[in-house]
């Protein structure tokens, strides 16, 4: 299934580590102007919000069968993150400085989820067709685990990374903002 599939290897071996490389280097751009003397926590809880609407579907796409129910439940959660950029950087324009260098990560930070989309559609197209009406097969919104699920060792490595490199930074932003607040 993965060796084969070009679809698939670079969905897993091109997209998910470049998106991880944009979200520390917002993280560092973050730091660099003293989020949290500025926009402080708020803006950190919209870069939470945001990580949650690309991480649920994200996990979603790792553990389960992708059919209609979880196509759409990527494209809803697209959307929503679209809407989330928006506002966060609308709002942080008003107290820091968004620099070239971070608006530029932002555009891959809205950019890479839009591929990986497209990538999930492309390799269950029947599934996204169904979702509307459309196509031979009918729309599928059941939950079921993969029957060929990723290799253990290439979600560890991922689910490693995302904690290593979203999770934990991203709350220590939240930490330093709180902390900032309480001063």
């Amino acid at each position: 299934m993965t060796q084969n599939d070009p679809t698939m290897l670079l969905l897993l071996y091109f997209v998910l580590p470049v998106w991880l490389l944009a979200g520390i280097s917002d993280w560092l751009c973050h730091r660099k102007t003293n989020i949290e003397t500025t926009t402080g926590t708020k803006e950190t809880f919209i870069h939470i919000l945001m990580f949650i609407e690309v991480g649920v579907p994200l996990l979603a796409a790792i553990f389960m069968e992708v059919n209609a129910l979880i196509i759409g439940l990527m494209i809803v959660c697209f959307f929503l993150h679209e809407a989330t950029a928006l506002w966060d950087v609308s709002y942080a324009v008003t107290a820091r400085e968004v620099s070239p260098i971070e608006q530029h990560v932002h555009s891959f930070l809205e950019m890479v989820p839009l591929m990986a989309l497209l990538l999930v559609i492309s390799r269950h197209w029947e599934q996204f067709l169904s979702l509307f009406g459309f196509g031979p097969t009918k729309a599928d919104f059941s939950l079921s685990f993969k029957s060929e699920p990723l290799p253990v060792s290439y979600v560890a490595v991922l689910l490693t990374a995302i904690l290593l490199l979203e999770v934990v930074p991203y709350l220590e932003e939240l930490v330093r903002c709180r902390r900032q607040r309480k001063a």
